[in-house]
């Protein structure tokens, strides 16, 4: 039933649609009886950060991904695949000197993110497993976004350096005027105040409406019908993640996020730090804030001394298999 969908599954390009009664199938999984096995079968394992839940596959030994875009997003899918937000690579180092190996991602949609927070947070705690390397160890990993360092700590979390926020409108991207303060965004007739920050990926980071009122129920907004707006506004020719927050205190706030190419998730790590910078910028939360996403919480601090964003949170393994899923 429709009931049992996840929220992240509902809300993602690939989910099973209901429209006016009938059961929209998504077009990745449109094929002919038959066709829907590869000829191979490719292992992968499960791990989860805060319930954002990503298909990791060891793919050091190739410098292309084993997986297409369009697998990607059935394997994702969580009635006719596997299910998950997104299928995570390790892929080998494009430079040794400078990196231990290589992060690409696929969206639950087949898009091309240029970061995921807890998804390098599971892909270092994959790594760490895989390698069985000592607890405390720093990767540095090439993303699209640039040089991540990872750390899995000896309790488990894994602390990344996420490195400095993007304040430079334009290389957010996002056409507001600049990064410095909210600007006023109109989203299906309403109006918001938000903030644009660039983490190598766009965030859109919202505290309140432009009359000045504060969100006071984060859980009260209609995520999957205002989210894909904000995605696809016009501000953001990237598309953008978007973070709707809730402040409890200086140190405290709720969040919800809508993902750019994956919908409504239960964490964002990118989305979290974006929170926090955004938060300092409107004087609402202090440098030092934990942020509580519905998965749970993660712990964000924007150091002052050298402008650095360290996020830390847990990354676990769930399970481990191999399908022969394909498209």
């Amino acid at each position: 039933s429709s009931s049992s969908s996840s929220s992240s599954s509902s809300a993602t390009t690939t989910s099973v649609r209901r429209r006016r009664g009938e059961i929209i199938v998504p077009k990745a999984i449109q094929r002919k009886a038959g066709s829907n096995y590869s000829e191979t079968s490719i292992q992968f394992w499960k791990y989860q950060g805060l319930g954002n839940d990503f298909i990791l596959v060891d793919n050091r030994e190739s410098d292309a991904p084993k997986i297409s875009p369009e697998r990607a997003a059935l394997l994702c899918d969580r009635n006719f695949g596997i299910g998950a937000d997104g299928v995570i690579f390790a892929m080998p180092s494009p430079d040794p000197s400078k990196f231990d190996y290589k992060m690409t991602i696929y969206n639950s949609d087949g898009s091309e993110p240029e970061m995921c927070g807890n998804g390098i947070r599971c892909l270092a705690r994959f790594v760490a497993d895989l390698d069985k390397d000592q607890r405390g160890k720093k990767y540095n990993v090439s993303t699209l976004a640039g040089l991540i360092v990872p750390e899995v700590r000896e309790d488990g979390q894994v602390a990344v350096d996420m490195g400095t926020p993007i304040l430079n409108a334009s290389n957010v991207p996002s056409t507001l005027k600049d990064c410095e303060r909210s600007h006023e965004m109109t989203v299906d007739g309403e109006k918001w105040l938000a903030n644009a920050v660039g983490m190598g990926n766009p965030h859109c980071v919202v505290y309140k409406k432009a009359n000045g009122e504060m969100i006071s129920d984060v859980y009260g907004l209609d995520l999957p019908k205002i989210g894909p707006i904000f995605e696809k506004h016009e501000t953001f020719p990237a598309k953008t993640n978007t973070e709707f927050v809730q402040v409890v205190d200086k140190g405290r706030v709720k969040m919800r996020v809508w993902e750019r190419g994956a919908g409504c998730t239960l964490a964002c790590g990118t989305g979290a730090c974006a929170t926090v910078v955004a938060g300092v910028i409107e004087g609402h939360v202090d440098r030092k804030c934990v942020v509580e996403l519905p998965g749970g919480p993660l712990e964000i601090e924007w150091r002052e001394i050298d402008d650095k964003i360290i996020m830390t949170g847990p990354a676990e393994p769930t399970f481990e298999g191999t399908t022969a899923l394909g498209v």
